[in-house]
C-alpha cells in the first residue's frame, strides 16, 4: 500500500500506485479542463502531486503545452532569477565491485583502465579546477570498500579544503557516492560536505534488479532508502535524480517525485536538487542498447514539468547535454550547470588521457571561461556562490527561505560578489568586460536599497583585494 510517510522503499515507491498514475494520466490528459486546472494549480507556485504532474506529462495539446513551458520558465525565473549556479565533478577512483550494466566501472569491464587518486593527486587535480575558477566540486568515486573505503573518502574531502592555489580554495565540497549507513553520514557531516547526492538510476525495481545484477548497489531497499539514513545522520541537504533511459520516463517522472514527497512528509523538506542526466555513450556502453532513451523535444518537456511540480528544489544538468540543450534547458528549469568538466579520474590534469577512464562522454566540451561568457550572453549570472552550506543555511532553513521568495536577497548580491571575483582572477578579457556590464545591470534588480548599498561596498572590497566574506 502506498505510503509517503513510511520508511521502507516499496510503501513509499509503491509500484501499483505508480501504474495507477500512469492510468491516470492517459485518460486525464486528454481532459482540456482538468489539464487547465493543474496548469493553474501550479501558477500559484506551490508545487504539483505526482498524479498532477504526470497528466501534465501526459498532455499532447500543442495549446496546453506552450502554456505549459511559459509557466515554467516564469516559476524558474521567480524562484531562481537569472542566476545560473556554476560547479565540476571531480572523480577519485574508478575502482567500483558493482555490475550495473549502464556504467563503464562496472566490475567486469576488463578494457577501462583502474585508477585511484593518491591524496597527492587530488591535491594538483584541486590546484587545477581553483586556476579556472571553481568553488564548488562534487566528488564522485566508484563503490570498492577495499580501494575506496569510506576513510579514502574522508581524507579525500579534507586535504581538498585544504589546498590553497593562489590565495583561492574549494569552499564546498558535495558528494555523489555509494548509499552507506547511518555513521558514515555523521563521518560525512562532520568532514563538511554540503549536498549528500545519490541518484536512484531507475525507481522500477523489477528493471533496477535486472541493471544491477550483483553488487552491494543491487540491493533495491538499501539504495533506495540511503536519503532517509543520510538525514537521519544529519545530511539535511540532498540530491536525487534517475537515469533517464534506463526505464519509461512516464513511470521514472512518477516515482521522483513520489521520493521528494516522501522526504518532506518524514523529513519535512524535499530534496535540495534533482539531477536529470539522460543514458548517453561511453567505454563498452551503446545508449542503441536502452530502447527507452529519451528523444530531446520529451526531455525537454520533462524539465518543465518536475520545474512546476517542485519549485523550490534546485535542478542541475551536468555536461552529458550537448550547449543547445542546456541552453534550452536553463529557460524551462535548470538552475546548476557543470562547466569545463573533466568525467575521469585525474582528467583535470592528465588532459590527454581523458578519455581512458571517462565514465561518460561529455558533450559540452567548453572551457569553463566559455561557458560562463555564454551564460553571461544569455543574460543570466554565472554564481560560484556557497554562502547557504557556510551560513548554515541548508534543509529546512533554506527550504522556507525559498518558499517565502526572499532567498534572492541572499542569492543574487552574493551571485554578483563571486562572479565579480571570478571576473578578476580568472576571466578571459572578452569575459570580463561582459561580467561588468551584467554586475551593473543586476545592482539594478536587487530590491532593496541598503541590500545594493552593501553590495557596492562588498565589490569595491574585492576590487580592493579583500576576500573574507561568506558567499
Amino acid at each position: 500500500m502506498y505510503n509517503p510517510s513510511s520508511t521502507h522503499a516499496d510503501d513509499f515507491i509503491n509500484h501499483d500506485e505508480i501504474l495507477e498514475s500512469l492510468e491516470e494520466a492517459s485518460r486525464e490528459s486528454k481532459n482540456h479542463a482538468r489539464v487547465e486546472a493543474i496548469l493553474e494549480k501550479g501558477a500559484l507556485c506551490k508545487g504539483l502531486t505526482h498524479r498532477e504532474a504526470a497528466i501534465l506529462m501526459a498532455c499532447e495539446d500543442p495549446t496546453l503545452e506552450d502554456r505549459l513551458f511559459a509557466l515554467a520558465k516564469e516559476i524558474k525565473h521567480k524562484f531562481y532569477g537569472n542566476r545560473i549556479v556554476l560547479f565540476a565533478p571531480l572523480y577519485l577512483s574508478n575502482y567500483c565491485v558493482n555490475g550495473c550494466v549502464y556504467c563503464p566501472y562496472h566490475y567486469k569491464n576488463r578494457t577501462i583502465p583502474r585508477k585511484k587518486l593518491s591524496q597527492e593527486e587530488i591535491a594538483q587535480e584541486v590546484r587545477a579546477l581553483i586556476r579556472m575558477g571553481h568553488k564548488r566540486l562534487a566528488v564522485e568515486a566508484g563503490e570498492d570498500p577495499v580501494n575506496n573505503p569510506l576513510e579514502y573518502i574522508l581524507e579525500s574531502i579534507k586535504t581538498i579544503y585544504s589546498v590553497n592555489e593562489g590565495g583561492n580554495s574549494i569552499r564546498r565540497v558535495n558528494i555523489n557516492i555509494a548509499a552507506t549507513d547511518v555513521e558514515s553520514f555523521r563521518k560525512l557531516k562532520a568532514a563538511g560536505i554540503g549536498t549528500y547526492i545519490l541518484f536512484q538510476e531507475t525507481y522500477n525495481k523489477e528493471n533496477y534488479q535486472k541493471l544491477h545484477p550483483t553488487g552491494p548497489k543491487s540491493n533495491y531497499n538499501w539504495h533506495t532508502e540511503a536519503m532517509d539514513r543520510a538525514q537521519e545522520g544529519g545530511c539535511d541537504d540532498v540530491g536525487i535524480g534517475v537515469l533517464f533511459g534506463l526505464s519509461g520516463y512516464m513511470y521514472e517522472l512518477v516515482g521522483l517525485l513520489m521520493h521528494a514527497e516522501h522526504l518532506e512528509a518524514v523529513w519535512g523538506v524535499g530534496p535540495h536538487t534533482i539531477s536529470v542526466p539522460r543514458i548517453c555513450p561511453a567505454d563498452d556502453i551503446s545508449v542503441d542498447d536502452f530502447k527507452d532513451a529519451l528523444p530531446d523535444n520529451i526531455f525537454h518537456k520533462l524539465v518543465a514539468v518536475l520545474r512546476i511540480a517542485v519549485p523550490y528544489t534546485g535542478m542541475i544538468i551536468s555536461t552529458r547535454e550537448s550547449a543547445k540543450m542546456r541552453g534550452m534547458l536553463l529557460d524551462c528549469g535548470i538552475s546548476q550547470i557543470s562547466g569545463g568538466s573533466r568525467t575521469s579520474v585525474g582528467g583535470y590534469t592528465t588532459v590527454e588521457r581523458h578519455n581512458e577512464t571517462a565514465q561518460f562522454d561529455v558533450s559540452d566540451t567548453r572551457t569553463l571561461d566559455d561557458v560562463v561568457r555564454w551564460l553571461l550572453e544569455k543574460d543570466h549570472i554565472p554564481s560560484f556562490c556557497t554562502a547557504c552550506y557556510r551560513e548554515g543555511r541548508t534543509g529546512d532553513r533554506f527550504m522556507s527561505l525559498c518558499k517565502s521568495g526572499k532567498i534572492s536577497l541572499c542569492c543574487t548580491p552574493n551571485a554578483l560578489m563571486t562572479l565579480k571575483e571570478y571576473l578578476m582572477d580568472y576571466a578571459s578579457p572578452e569575459t570580463r568586460a561582459a561580467g561588468e556590464a551584467l554586475i551593473q545591470r543586476g545592482l539594478l534588480d536587487i530590491p532593496l536599497e541598503k541590500t545594493r548599498e552593501i553590495t557596492r561596498d562588498r565589490l569595491q572590497r574585492i576590487e580592493n583585494g579583500e576576500r573574507d566574506f561568506r558567499f
